[in-house]
């Protein structure tokens, strides 16, 4: 958000859209100022009145993650990987790749990642882990979680079923 020459605000595209994520009652808004976006309307329309049901709704916007494009085109496989210090890390996070993998969640994964790069650089304190969450080694050495899964014995089906 921005602030123009007469000090009124003027809100992004971006700004426009993380509102709409938080509260999608357009009413609620007030009058406000955009700027220059193409299609306002298909954005409100987009995330307000989707055209599409709900599970392909879903499945249209797992691919827009707002996050820094460095992000977007990371190597996720080959960064987990470095991550690993033994040959049993290796094994594991290679198994629990190609699961992740298969359920097409790399780009869950690179948002992870920029997440907790995100929260760290902000000092944000988040939990220690919850839930069958902490059952993925993976998840543990981006830091989304501090619970070692290799260390106590936890299987990973127990987290992608």
């Amino acid at each position: 958000m921005k602030t123009d020459v007469y000090g009124q605000q003027v809100f992004t595209e971006k700004d426009v859209c993380e509102q709409l994520m938080r509260n999608p009652v357009i009413e609620d808004y007030g009058t406000f100022l955009v700027e220059s976006i193409p299609d306002i309307d298909a954005i409100v329309k987009h995330y307000i009145e989707p055209d599409v049901d709900i599970d392909e709704f879903h499945r249209q916007n797992q691919q827009n993650w707002l996050m820094p494009m460095e992000y977007k085109q990371l190597d996720i496989a080959k960064y987990i990987l470095d991550l690993c210090k033994t040959d049993y890390e290796l094994q594991r996070v290679g198994e629990e790749l190609l699961l992740y993998q298969a359920r097409d969640l790399f780009d869950l994964l690179r948002y992870l990642v920029y997440l907790v790069d995100t929260m760290r650089a902000n000092n944000i304190i988040w939990g220690v882990g919850r839930g069958s969450s902490v059952a993925s080694y993976v998840l543990y050495l981006l830091g989304v979680h501090r619970v070692d899964s290799i260390y106590y014995d936890l299987d990973i089906r127990e987290f992608l079923r």
